[in-house]
């Protein structure tokens, strides 16, 4: 019974302690693909942590769970566990944490709900803006051109993405520049980012006082525009990519005096225009391997005891 409360306390210090470590990381910036990856990994083993502290409690809460988690395990391995207690604390961890685990999927599925809703109220403003022509078949093209006064571009995901982009853009932006932009929203589309996004606004929604649910949130929206930005930054460089953003949002006050929603687009120009250098591919390749060790922890706090039982 002590695994599961080690991996409990492990979830909790985790929870607490990891946005604390991760935002202090000078190298997030310059390499949000890999920053994308730590989060995600961290939170992974948060709830990891919780779901096998559960398992273990339900175990040794109820002989059923027990010899369904053990049904394959020697004697000896079920014995090192000590999982037989007549305390009623397992259960009332287990029942907790499992409810927790149930709020957690009504929350991813009452975003996934609300993200549909949005997409469809978007295509339908869509299809009321550019109507189709007759004979014209819907859903035929990936590219929208909007009628519009304010430059803008987007990618609507979906059974049938869409690029969208306005009559403004066009106007405004020219050449390479648009070119920036369309490889910006088609980078968001390639690595699924609206998944991303949809994942950690559930976790930040249905426990908002867990510190790294809050901050996995905060940090996905910024880090999936920063490597939005190097995919189309690649391709077209980094001076083009930050004209291009300049030129979609100088009208809207972002680069003012005064705070906006989009206050990290200034942000985001000047470190396309500082080019700061990327980290080495060997340091890359090690804190993405760092990474993928952290849900592990978990794993090997769970089979300590089998490992010391059949050694």
């Amino acid at each position: 019974m002590l695994v599961s409360l080690v991996l409990l306390s492990l979830g909790a210090l985790a929870a607490v302690l990891a946005p604390r470590l991760v935002s202090r990381a000078d190298w997030s910036e310059r390499e949000p693909i890999v920053a994308l990856w730590v989060w995600q990994c961290v939170v992974a083993a948060v709830l990891l942590s919780f779901a096998l502290s559960m398992t273990f409690s339900a175990a040794a809460a109820w002989q059923l769970v027990r010899g369904q988690v053990f049904a394959p395990a020697p004697r000896a391995v079920v014995e090192a566990y000590a999982l037989g207690t007549d305390e009623p604390w397992p259960a009332i961890l287990a029942v907790v944490l499992a409810a927790g685990g149930v709020w957690t999927a009504a929350m991813l599925t009452r975003e996934i709900r609300d993200a549909r809703a949005r997409r469809r109220g978007r295509r339908t403003e869509l299809l009321v803006r550019s109507p189709l022509l007759p004979g014209e078949q819907p859903g035929g093209e990936r590219l929208v051109v909007l009628e519009g006064e304010r430059p803008d571009a987007w990618w609507l995901p979906g059974t049938s993405p869409r690029l969208v982009i306005t009559t403004a853009a066009l106007h405004r932006l020219k050449g390479r520049q648009l070119d920036a932009v369309l490889a910006h929203e088609q980078g968001h589309a390639r690595a699924r980012h609206d998944w991303l996004l949809h994942c950690s606004a559930a976790l930040a929604n249905g426990f908002p006082q867990i510190p790294v649910f809050a901050a996995f949130r905060d940090e996905m929206h910024r880090l999936v525009e920063l490597a939005a930005d190097d995919m189309a930054s690649k391709r077209f460089g980094r001076l083009t990519t930050a004209l291009a953003l300049v030129g979609l949002n100088e009208d809207r006050g972002v680069f003012g005096p005064c705070g906006t929603p989009e206050a990290q687009l200034p942000r985001r120009v000047n470190r396309l225009l500082s080019a700061t250098p990327r980290l080495t591919p060997g340091r890359r390749l090690r804190l993405t391997a760092a990474a993928a060790l952290v849900p592990v922890v978990p794993l090997l706090v769970a089979f300590v005891p089998a490992m010391r039982a059949l050694t």
